[in-house]
């Protein structure tokens, strides 16, 4: 059986692909590192914690000795590195430790990777040939878009969060161990992802929750901000075609061509909800704008067409059949949709 060190499987997206990935590959042994810091949860991966193909190590993918540890206990032979601090507004406050985790984590298990399984630069050990190396990361390390174009494998990087600064970083040291040591490595930049089991600090979960605990629902600025929203499972299943057929030393950029801006989430949001939950008065009334984040990206949309012509990849949802899932899943969590 070959096991893989999948890290931050307790968060958001990790918590959606391994039970995924186990279902689809039951020859696979999964090791979840993950420090359970605010965004991870075990509740999120109930399902699978009796499985026998899957092992939880609590932990700092920071911590060499660790990581090394792991390396030799499971004889590990893939990584697919989830693991991340990944809110912006948290980066604003504490920048320091999103660069300690999404770049010296990163390092940290890429060269414990590098030792394990290859004799020098370019040459892997016997039995280790075929290990892979796959960082996830986001379309925040591109910068922000004009009302015009689309983000491709070969935008430069122009990140201006600390968050997107610390993501930008940690591709860096992946793309420098594929060229300088010939690992082999994959990179996959997603667009906002949204889903069952995100954290409720992010917008989709707190216009949910907002609504429903009758509170009013905060919109920073104007509103018009545009993200292209992709289905969390769509994700997860371009990661999966990306790990297995992916051409070594590629970075391929997933996205939902799902492009909507805050004001259209928000009202979609609460148009859903004044069918499935209705009230005396719409949801929409609850609506209220904040004041801006602090460098806050106007526009990201990506093009995907790489992973769609090499890999076959397509997303299966829009946003408007995704976001429902969505909204029935949180109601299911918060117990209010059949009462």
């Amino acid at each position: 059986m070959k096991t893989i060190l999948v890290t931050g499987c307790a968060g958001f997206i990790g918590s959606n692909f391994v039970p995924y990935f186990l279902k689809k590959y039951p020859e696979y042994h999964i090791v979840n590192l993950d420090l359970l810091t605010y965004a991870g949860n075990l509740e999120n991966l109930k399902e699978i914690e009796e499985d026998d193909h899957y092992t939880f190590v609590k932990g700092d993918i920071c911590d060499r000795e660790l990581v090394e540890s792991l390396f030799e206990k499971y004889d590990i032979k893939g990584v697919i590195h989830f693991a991340a601090e990944s809110h912006v507004d948290n980066s604003i406050k504490n920048p320091g430790v999103f660069i300690e985790t999404n770049v010296n984590g990163t390092f940290t298990l890429l060269d414990v990777a590098y030792k394990y399984w290859m004799k020098e630069p370019f040459i892997y050990k016997k039995e280790y040939e075929a290990c892979r190396f796959h960082h996830i990361s986001t379309d925040e390390v591109y910068g922000t878009l004009g009302e015009e174009g689309l983000f491709t494998e070969e935008t430069p990087y122009a990140p201006n969060s600390p968050y997107s600064a610390s993501k930008a970083g940690s591709d860096m040291i992946v793309r420098s161990y594929r060229h300088t040591y010939g690992m082999n490595t994959v990179i996959t930049n997603c667009s906002n992802n949204y889903g069952p089991k995100q954290h409720d600090e992010k917008l989709i979960p707190t216009i949910i929750r907002k609504a429903i605990e009758g509170e009013s629902i905060p919109i920073y600025g104007d509103g018009k901000n545009i993200r292209d929203w992709l289905y969390v499972l769509d994700h997860c299943k371009g990661i999966d075609l990306v790990y297995h057929i992916g051409k070594s030393g590629e970075v391929y950029n997933i996205g939902g061509r799902n492009e909507r801006n805050n004001n259209y989430i928000a009202n979609k949001i609460c148009d859903i909800l004044d069918e499935l939950i209705p009230k005396d008065k719409s949801y929409k009334e609850q609506i209220g704008y904040v004041e801006d984040r602090a460098g806050h990206d106007k526009r990201y949309a990506i093009d995907a067409t790489k992973i769609e012509n090499e890999l076959g990849w397509k997303a299966d949802e829009n946003f408007e059949s995704g976001i429902v899932k969505t909204i029935k899943w949180y109601l299911d969590k918060y117990k209010v949709l059949n009462k």
